[in-house]
């Protein structure tokens, strides 16, 4: 019998296999998504994760960045990012009643907060940091959506000295840039994310990390998608199928034959199916794909974070008296996350022990977009939470899976107690069956429930977003997309820009695949 032949078929429907698939099924292609979920979406999408509770929670993702304008613009998306105008807020450990709180939108404000944690002197470095910072992201994010600049390009584009600083260990940087512990310590959270390392990590995989983190939109703005997570896939996925695109939940794929483009997959009453494809696009990590090759794996990734979801009945009071909760819990909370913390908790984790006092970071989605919660929750102040701990490698879960995650979790709860005035779990909502909304998330649970191995939320450690040598012939090469097959193309957050919420590698993937058929 003869097999149905597709022009593409995309593994995987996340974010960025929706966006290859739009593009795709937008420039006159045949296209099939095959996603082994019952629901589209992967790591990026929204649940109603607490029974009885109308609250819909990024389960496994949080923020956007990295998605650029023209993603939007090119694919028609019906989507609002908001902007938020705190940037962050944190209580100076020593003395959670005093804090640092960076406002975007007063100057003044800001240069007070760093006088009251003693910091007056790194206030004005802070600020030029801030626009070094938004040189780089104006100089390296306009070239995420074109084929990746040689080596010589992105040197060339930002600079000598941002070229130096991103190629010697970052704490070098921080070190020399500032004199105050706290300080250092919230610039480095940028470079952490996800990311098992140190300031001084010889494979600067901290520095590219960072710069990943502060590229964003060309300002380096985290935004809030109104509606959640998931409306970042219903636009993507509504976007798909208007153009055409077969989208398949329920699809697990087993096999992909590279010389024939024959992808193999099962569907969910066990049936067996084959399909041909000139291209098969994989929104999956490369280790996935060598196993869908029947290969060695390349790399064992190993995934670094502790994510805790949690409905509140209001927000906690916090120690400082001069700050809202409103306000500090508008950016990013940091908590426990000074330079000299960072490095005692990653020092703790690489010799096999969960942080004493693990370092954390928190934002809340309904302060900036309440639409992700029901009328009455809105209406009797509930809000969401999101903490994104750190330090949290997959080494520590795997021997004891559940012990460990119980143990993490306690031991974050009670660092995030030590900067507020009053317990979190006083604060809790009760979700239907009387216990508190709260849900922790390990690597070790993303690896079995999303399959990112090692629950790397980046499938891999990121790479530059440009080709170290000179740039490949092919399209995939130089698009940043290639694999060891001409027909396969990563689309997912393991190609070179990937990572984060962005649809970029999505983007990538297909403009390889109309360059080389000569449609693009």
């Amino acid at each position: 019998m003869e097999r149905t032949r597709y022009d593409a078929v995309v593994v995987g429907g996340g974010h960025n296999g929706l966006t290859a698939a739009a593009y795709l099924a937008r420039a006159g292609r045949s296209v099939l998504v095959l996603e082994r979920a019952d629901h589209l979406g992967g790591a990026t999408g929204s649940h109603r994760v607490f029974r009885g509770v109308d609250a819909r929670l990024s389960r496994y993702s949080y923020l956007v960045s990295l998605m650029p304008r023209a993603v939007r613009d090119e694919l028609g998306l019906a989507l609002d990012l908001r902007r938020r105008r705190v940037a962050s807020y944190t209580p100076l450990p020593a003395d959670p009643a005093r804090g640092l709180l960076v406002d975007t939108g007063d100057v003044d404000a800001t240069r007070r907060s760093f006088g009251a944690i003693g910091a007056a002197a790194d206030q004005h470095a802070w600020q030029d940091l801030g626009a070094r910072t938004h040189a780089l992201a104006q100089s390296v994010f306009p070239t995420v959506t074109g084929p990746l600049p040689t080596r010589a390009e992105a040197r060339a584009a930002m600079g000598e000295q941002w070229w130096a600083d991103l190629h010697a260990p970052l704490g070098e940087l921080l070190e020399r840039t500032f004199a105050h512990d706290l300080v250092r310590g919230v610039v480095l959270t940028d470079a952490l994310i996800g990311t098992f390392a140190g300031a001084h990590d010889a494979t600067l995989a901290q520095n590219r990390c960072f710069l990943y983190h502060v590229i964003g939109g060309g300002t380096g703005d985290w935004d809030v998608p109104v509606g959640g997570m998931g409306a970042v896939v219903s636009a993507l996925a509504d976007a798909a199928r208007s153009a055409g695109a077969e989208l398949r939940t329920r699809a697990t794929v087993h096999a992909v034959d590279p010389d024939a483009g024959e992808v193999s997959w099962t569907d969910d009453d066990g049936a067996e199916h084959s399909v041909d494809a000139a291209h098969v696009l994989v929104n999956a990590a490369p280790r996935v794909l060598d196993r869908l090759l029947g290969v060695e794996p390349h790399d064992e990734p190993e995934g670094s974070q502790l994510k805790v979801n949690m409905v509140l009945r209001r927000l906690p009071r916090l120690r400082d008296a001069t700050v809202d909760p409103s306000t500090a819990f508008a950016g990013t909370f940091h908590v426990n996350e000074s330079y000299e913390q960072l490095a005692t908790a990653h020092a703790q984790a690489a010799a096999g022990r969960i942080p004493t006092l693990p370092p954390a970071e928190i934002y809340c989605h309904t302060l900036t977009d309440p639409s992700i919660l029901g009328p009455d929750l809105r209406a009797t102040g509930h809000h969401t939470l999101t903490l994104f701990g750190l330090h949290m490698p997959a080494r520590l879960f795997r021997a004891d899976p559940e012990g460990t995650r119980a143990a993490a979790l306690a031991a974050t709860l009670r660092s995030l107690d030590s900067v507020l005035a009053e317990p979190i779990e006083d604060c809790l909502a009760l979700d239907a069956d009387g216990r508190p909304c709260l849900e922790v998330r390990t690597p070790v649970d993303l690896e079995q429930e999303i399959a990112l191995p090692g629950g790397h939320i980046f499938h891999r450690d990121l790479q530059w977003p440009w080709h170290e040598d000179d740039a490949p012939a092919t399209p995939a090469g130089r698009w940043g997309v290639a694999t060891d097959h001409e027909r396969i193309l990563l689309c997912g957050a393991g190609a070179r820009r990937g990572g984060g919420v962005s649809g970029i590698p999505g983007r990538s993937a297909a403009m390889a695949v109309l360059e080389s058929t000569r449609g693009g």
